[in-house]
């Protein structure tokens, strides 16, 4: 876990676009996120915005488009889009702001800078998120950071396993941006077991992927 954008207490705005904003102090992520919490789940809005003034950061949850965006920055602010296809995702990238802010997020999944590009096909996104690694070295991190998300090693310490216990019509972006940066690693994929689920993505072990995977155990 990154250290805290900033530490000790902290005052957050929590808004949904009709004029009762909620503001809060709060002396850690953890009471932040509980107040979020009750603050997300007693209204029903397409929009939540949770705002950091002082930081000049903001995070907006867009539940009813499968959609979150991170914004930094006043004057000319950087914003980024994800898109969520699990509901249960939304609150977690709540906690993740209120622990370190917009940078917090970088290893959530795949942001784009503009919002038509979510409406691509997932493989069309996969492969665009791809082709934005051009190190050996980001691409790795950008394999683990799938790994991390879903997968597990195999009893055998032979093999990564992605997506595990995931159907084929799961995480069809990120498959599709993880076939890509295997191609551009060299990175060897066998055959899954008769018995896993169809989604699943299995790999023999590499040096290079076990020491960056390590990281995120």
């Amino acid at each position: 876990m990154a250290r805290p954008y900033d530490s000790g207490p902290k005052r957050f705005v929590f808004a949904v676009g009709d004029g009762n904003d909620q503001q809060v102090s709060v002396g850690d992520p953890q009471e932040a996120y509980v107040a979020f919490s009750a603050f997300f789940r007693d209204r029903n809005s397409g929009t939540y915005t949770i705002g950091d003034e002082p930081a000049e950061q903001s995070l907006v949850l867009m539940p009813g488009q499968g959609v979150i965006a991170r914004v930094k920055g006043a004057d000319r602010p950087r914003l980024e889009y994800l898109r969520v296809d699990r509901a249960n995702r939304f609150l977690p990238s709540a906690m993740l702001f209120f622990e370190n802010g917009y940078a917090g997020l970088d290893r959530f999944g795949q942001w784009f800078s503009d919002l038509a590009d979510l409406d691509a096909s997932p493989e069309t996104r996969g492969a665009a998120r791809a082709a934005t690694f051009t190190t050996e070295a980001a691409a790795i991190e950008e394999v683990a950071r799938i790994w991390a998300d879903s997968g597990i090693v195999d009893p055998s310490d032979q093999y990564y396993v992605f997506f595990d216990s995931h159907d084929a019509d799961d995480d069809r972006a990120e498959r599709a941006e993880l076939l890509a940066l295997m191609e551009f690693l060299g990175i060897e994929r066998v055959s899954a077991p008769a018995e896993t689920a169809g989604g699943e993505v299995w790999v023999r072990t590499d040096a290079r992927l076990a020491a960056e995977c390590a990281r995120w155990s």
